[in-house]
């Protein structure tokens, strides 16, 4: 059997000189915030995993009302996301995302993201894809406000 999951997050820009997307460092003139290292790649991703295998969401597993998951790395986060997705019988077999910002461009980053994600999910990296959108300046986005990503995870399992 065969299922697909959705994930989605988004984060607002702060104060920083770099931020982190897909388990990779970029070099910027503002940070992501948020409770864990603010990862919306790896948070997106997540969800998406955690979707497919009928398991919940990123809050559920690391709530950020819990001390413990502040500046928490999100590709460990990923991690746990996958374990828990085997635990229930089901293999990550393909991940595509869609990064929306004006700025940071990604494409300079796009293979370096697909390892680290490809190594999170257990994946070779051509099972992985990374793409970069605009929001053609228009809204919170547009504005430069943050981020937003799109994740879609097909995960194979158990016959129904």
């Amino acid at each position: 059997m065969t299922r697909t999951g959705l994930g989605y997050d988004s984060h607002r820009f702060g104060p920083g000189t770099s931020l982190r997307l897909g388990g990779v460092a970029i070099p910027f003139d503002r940070s992501l915030i948020g409770h864990s290292d603010a990862d919306a790649v790896a948070h997106a991703v997540t969800d998406a995993v955690l979707g497919a295998a009928g398991a919940g969401d990123i809050g559920t597993l690391f709530p950020d009302s819990d001390p413990q998951h502040r500046g928490r790395d999100s590709i460990q986060m990923l991690r746990a996301a996958v374990a828990v997705a085997r635990e229930r019988g089901w293999t990550v077999t393909h991940v595509d995302v869609t990064v929306i910002a004006e700025r940071p461009k990604i494409g300079a980053h796009r293979e370096a993201m697909r390892t680290a994600l490809g190594a999170a999910l257990g994946l070779d990296p051509a099972a992985v894809s990374v793409k970069g959108k605009t929001n053609e300046g228009m809204g919170w986005i547009g504005r430069g406000e943050g981020i937003a990503c799109i994740a879609v995870a097909t995960v194979d399992g158990p016959a129904g």
